[in-house]
């Protein structure tokens, strides 16, 4: 499960660089390649930056992706520094005026419109022209809607504007200096390839129908992202080819009209590891618990989502002898960390062949919303290390 040289570098680490994040950026590279080629010509590749913007992930994508998806004037900022030059395309509700000023300084080409007061904020804003995509927000396809892990589009949210309120906005303001190149909608997330596809012809499809409506030229279609990706199952992916084959179908029908996907979690989880070690085991009313350095301030997906994170055993030797070492064997355990919180826990009632303490323990799947969306300072904890192994 765990990569050979992964696993060999968590081994070397010094105790003081514990807790670490190991990302394995040929593992990305190899990913993304896989991705790339499985997307047909007229598919654009975007990253979610925020799924993950280490800078090194973000270079190490760059070779990959058309460009970067960001959502505040802070990630514009950050990938414009990292990967300069590389096409941007600004999404997410509650923009502020500094942040659209800041978006037109530094010449993002796509602004993803999320209300009509964001649209005449641009449009008196704009010096020169301006492309823009209106986030709809669309319902789910029949079916659909029970499967998804997060679902965003068909329901009251603050994303997007709803179907009417997507007609109300046209004309558009501005006096030319902005321009509607088509329609942007992320509707749900966790579908697997078939869905993906089921989503993304029904947003193609309705986008044609209001463009022939509005008698615009439709340019482009913004699926979205939302990949599966299942903690249960490691080795499960989605099945990019699938979904490959299912859009080239889609555009058959659509000459001249380009699609873009923007994935985030599913490109860059499965490179990443959050590698500790056991500091001690304990039972509590006929349970054990092993108790880790670091905890979910570091690593939050697991208590966010409620699962119980995978992860592989790192046997370590050198526990002092004349101290005795507390163990589990052939037994459930509960991996929890060093927080003051019963809400600190990895995994719950997970069977091991053997943990001690003193061990190691590297979680899988950790290169997605891990680091960056944890509340770091709760504790004042000392923060993991960092490691890009090329």
């Amino acid at each position: 499960m765990i990569e050979p040289r992964v696993a060999a570098h968590a081994g070397r680490l010094a105790p003081g660089q514990l807790p670490a994040y190991v990302h394995d950026l040929a593992a990305l590279d190899r990913d993304a390649r896989v991705i790339r080629a499985a997307l047909p010509e007229r598919v654009e590749l975007y990253y979610a930056v925020k799924a993950n913007p280490a800078p090194e992930i973000l270079r190490a994508l760059a070779p990959h992706v058309h460009g970067y998806e960001v959502s505040s004037g802070g990630e514009l900022t950050h990938v414009r520094r990292v990967v300069p030059g590389s096409p941007l395309a600004f999404g997410g509700p509650g923009k502020t005026e500094e942040e659209l000023r800041l978006a037109l300084e530094l010449g993002v080409e796509r602004v993803h419109v999320e209300s009509a007061h964001e649209l005449r904020l641009l449009g008196a804003l704009a010096r020169a022209p301006l492309d823009l995509l209106l986030r709809v927000n669309l319902p789910v396809p029949d079916g659909h809607m029970d499967r998804a892990a997060l679902a965003m589009g068909g329901r009251p949210t603050p994303f997007g504007l709803d179907p009417d309120g997507a007609a109300s906005c046209l004309p558009l303001p501005g006096g030319g200096r902005v321009r509607l190149r088509g329609i942007h909608a992320h509707l749900a997330s966790g579908l697997d390839a078939r869905a993906q596809v089921a989503v993304a012809r029904h947003i193609t499809t309705w986008a044609g129908e209001f463009a022939g409506r509005h008698g615009f030229d439709l340019a482009e279609v913004n699926v979205g992202g939302g990949m599966a990706v299942d903690y249960a199952s490691p080795h499960a992916r989605f099945d990019w080819q699938a979904y490959g084959r299912g859009l080239r179908g889609l555009l058959s029908g659509h000459e001249g009209l380009t699609l873009r996907a923007e994935p985030g979690r599913s490109v860059t989880a499965y490179g990443g590891w959050y590698v500790t070690d056991v500091l001690d085991i304990k039972h509590s009313h006929g349970e054990a618990f092993a108790v880790l350095r670091g905890g979910t301030h570091h690593m939050r997906t697991p208590a966010a989502r409620g699962h119980d994170h995978p992860f592989t055993v790192l046997p370590m030797e050198g526990w002092p002898r004349a101290r005795p070492r507390p163990a589990v064997h052939r037994e459930p355990v509960t991996l929890v960390g060093q927080l003051c919180t019963p809400r600190d826990v990895f995994a719950r009632r997970i069977e091991v062949t053997a943990l001690r303490a003193g061990d190691r323990v590297a979680f899988a799947m950790a290169g997605a919303y891990a680091w960056n969306i944890s509340h770091h300072d709760f504790l004042m904890h000392p923060p993991p290390t960092f490691h890009y192994l090329e």
